[in-house]
């Protein structure tokens, strides 16, 4: 299917790559894998749980490889284009800040979300939490090998760096606490990440059941993307909210503040910003003052001693 995919792929650069200069391979293949090999509910409407949708996955990023490799080896020099991949990911926030269970599981929670896919196009492999987390299960159940898939070093070499930019989606977030789900229960996508996901209930519901407005966790995915990363160009490839009434006229005031309070957060300084301006300024002001500091205290003891 990669190979496939990459032949797609080369027709379309050299179809449309005169015209189009930012090609996005896969736009959310999280959700493609886990609703069409996990839970069924979209096609091919498999229900494999615990074992299709990382399969499904396993060949999504190698295909998405290949078309990288298709238009730099063949396509770049002459469109100067840029290929990236687009991941959608709500922000996983702990409970209990003071609980490092919590905070583990809220990690543990953007790991198998975005670090599925960006960690090996990234970094040549899967997070290690994933790698460990579903490699134990699968021992515990009974089985050899884990059922995530391996990279051979040959295909983690192939696949690491194989993006211009990193499109990033994202609607919600979730409060996210530890819960240790038995290996005996079978294996499952949900039943590997040991976590349990909540909502305030003061927040905002819109349209959709699963969507509430929390415009602090995008600066906050924001920030973790760039630094888990590398500080890479990041494009918002979605973003947005469901119709929350049946009106008769226009009647968006509850989406402009949605909008309004997403774009904001996007707009504040990158945390990465902040660290530059720590390096450039805070710490050599800091450093002129402990200097200036010390000189005035030693004049005084010389002038007391004297």
């Amino acid at each position: 299917m990669a190979n496939y995919f990459s032949d797609y792929a080369n027709l379309c650069f050299e179809a449309f790559g005169d015209r189009v200069k930012h090609w996005v391979t896969f736009s959310d293949p999280r959700t493609m894998a886990e609703e069409g090999y996990e839970t069924g509910h979209h096609a091919p409407g498999l229900k494999l749980q615990g074992t299709g949708l990382y399969k499904a996955a396993h060949h999504v990023i190698k295909a998405h490889a290949q078309a990288w490799h298709a238009y730099n080896d063949t396509w770049r020099s002459q469109q100067q284009g840029l290929v990236g991949i687009s991941l959608n990911c709500d922000w996983g926030e702990p409970v209990d800040l003071s609980n490092p269970k919590d905070i583990e599981a809220a990690e543990r929670y953007l790991q198998f979300c975005l670090g599925w896919f960006a960690n090996p196009i990234y970094a040549g492999d899967y997070p290690q939490v994933m790698k460990d987390h579903i490699g134990r299960k699968s021992a515990e159940q009974g089985l050899e090998m884990s059922r995530l898939p391996v990279f051979s070093l040959q295909e983690k070499s192939y696949i690491k760096g194989t993006s211009d930019f990193l499109g990033l989606g994202h609607f919600t977030t979730r409060y996210i606490t530890e819960r240790n789900y038995p290996s005996g229960q079978g294996p499952s996508y949900q039943n590997d990440r040991d976590l349990v996901e909540l909502v305030d209930p003061n927040w905002l519901d819109l349209g959709s059941k699963w969507l509430y407005s929390v415009p602090w966790g995008f600066r906050r995915l924001l920030n973790f993307a760039q630094t888990q990363y590398g500080n890479p160009l990041i494009y918002v490839t979605e973003n947005g909210a469901s119709q929350k009434l049946h009106c008769t006229q226009l009647c968006d005031e509850w989406r402009i503040q949605y909008l309004k309070g997403y774009t904001n957060e996007m707009l504040k300084e990158p945390l990465l910003s902040y660290m530059q301006i720590v390096t450039e300024i805070v710490v050599p002001t800091v450093c002129t003052l402990c200097i200036l500091i010390a000189a005035v205290l030693l004049m005084l003891l010389l002038r007391s001693l004297s």
